[in-house]
C-alpha cells in the first residue's frame, strides 16, 4: 500500500482542483440563467443549476478529503510499524 502514496496525494490534488471548476462554472453558468443571458431556459433554473453543480463540488471535495485521510492513516500506520 506504501507505493500508492505518491498516487493518493496527487489524485487528491486532481480532485479537489476539479472539484473547484465544477464549482466556478457551475457558479458562473447559474448566474447566466438568473440574470437572463442564456436564451430559451426559465431564469429558476440557474438555482437547479448552482445546486447541481454545489453537489457536485461537495461530493467531489469529500472523495479528496477521503484519499487525504487514507494517506494519513498509511504514513501512521507506516511510523508504529
Amino acid at each position: 500500500m506504501r507505493e500508492h502514496l505518491g498516487f493518493l496525494k496527487v489524485s487528491s490534488a486532481v480532485v479537489k482542483v476539479a472539484a473547484w471548476i465544477f464549482l466556478f462554472f457551475g457558479f458562473v453558468g447559474g448566474m447566466a440563467m438568473l440574470l437572463g443571458t442564456v436564451p430559451g431556459n426559465p431564469r429558476w433554473m440557474g438555482l437547479v443549476v448552482i445546486t447541481i453543480y454545489a453537489f457536485f463540488f461537495f461530493f467531489f471535495f469529500l472523495i479528496a478529503k477521503i484519499a487525504d485521510l487514507l494517506v494519513k492513516i498509511i504514513d501512521e500506520i507506516k511510523k508504529e510499524a
